[in-house]
């Protein structure tokens, strides 16, 4: 199950990646069509990446300096049409919902290893809790518990206790407050509720 979970989020994520850079590629094309001088920038810089790629498989020894330069002298023209136009910079970038794995759900850190990224995380983690049936616990708590829907009545014919509801349902409360806050002692011995349907095993807000 859990594997099942996770290669469809990662569908998910591969489906999010590709309409990123399928708008990145819209933008362009509009943009292009309306600024033709960036189609010719982006066309030089894309021949120096494909030039110095082919130099270095052939070991074709180059000036990197020089190239360097070039390159971040078109980068700067640019950055400079598109601020005259009014355009932010990463307006020629994709817009990945996580700039941290770029919608992949992993990326390389710094000993270069493929690690999961935090997205991805909360994302199964989200999944885990929503079938956990636990999901109202930011109003189902121990802070918004009230003890006034319960009786102060004592009778023990019918309540088969001694101290009234509310007294009762207090050192429950008590109980489970001390169960969580010992949850990592081993000595911690377990909770067990049951009765029958209508005995208030519920939470009530």
């Amino acid at each position: 199950m859990a594997n099942t979970t996770l290669n469809d989020l990662l569908i998910q994520y591969e489906r999010k990646k590709t309409k990123a850079e399928m708008d990145l590629e819209n933008r362009k094309k509009n943009l292009y069509e309306k600024i033709p001088e960036l189609l010719q920038i982006e066309e030089e810089l894309n021949t120096y990446a494909i030039n110095t790629a082919k130099n270095i498989l052939n070991n074709i020894t180059t000036d990197t300096k020089e190239l360097n330069k070039k390159i971040d002298d078109l980068k700067l023209q640019k950055e400079k049409i598109l601020e005259a136009n009014h355009i932010d910079v990463n307006y020629l970038k994709p817009f990945y919902e996580c700039t941290k794995c770029k919608d992949t759900g992993y990326y390389t850190d710094s000993n270069y290893k493929s690690v999961m990224c935090s997205c991805l995380k909360q994302k199964l983690l989200n999944i885990s809790y929503n079938k956990s049936n636990i999901s109202n616990l930011y109003k189902e708590n121990f802070d918004t518990f009230d003890d006034t829907l319960f009786s102060d009545e004592v009778d023990i014919s019918k309540y088969k206790f001694n101290i009234s509801p509310r007294k009762n349902i207090n050192n429950i409360r008590l109980k489970c407050l001390n169960f969580v806050n010992n949850f990592d002692d081993l000595s911690t011995k377990n909770l067990l509720f049951t009765g029958n349907t209508g005995l208030r095993k519920n939470f009530y807000v």
